[in-house]
């Protein structure tokens, strides 16, 4: 946990695009096409600012995903699933659920490529 917090100050801190110290995306060092994560650093980095615009610039579906991920990950935590929340677990990480966000990213990926590749 404490990780966390030193990564989250350093992203609120530091802006990936200005800084050498942030890891850059291999995919789009060997093809300068945009891979479904390029951009999610500096997203990240816009949110814990609270400029959702220029995150939605960044990567959109990193910031559409954060909502999902985070009720997915606190239902996942939950001791006691009981009822709806385990119906909820269920439909969240079902196959279906599954196939599904993965088709998103793949379209996600070569949406992005069209416009800016």
């Amino acid at each position: 946990m404490p990780v966390a917090v030193i990564l989250v100050i350093l992203y609120a801190i530091y802006n990936p695009s200005e800084s050498q110290y942030f890891p850059k995306c291999p995919f789009f060092a060997l093809t300068g096409c945009k891979c479904p994560g390029c951009g999610s650093q500096r997203a990240i980095h816009y949110l814990l600012n609270f400029n959702i615009f220029n995150a939605i610039k960044e990567n959109v579906l990193l910031v559409v995903a954060i909502p999902y991920l985070l009720f997915s990950i606190s239902v996942d935590t939950t001791n006691k699933l009981t009822g709806k929340l385990s119906e909820c677990r269920k439909i969240l990480s079902g196959k279906k659920s599954i196939y599904i966000i993965l088709f998103i990213i793949i379209t996600f990926w070569i949406a992005r490529n069209l416009i800016h590749c």
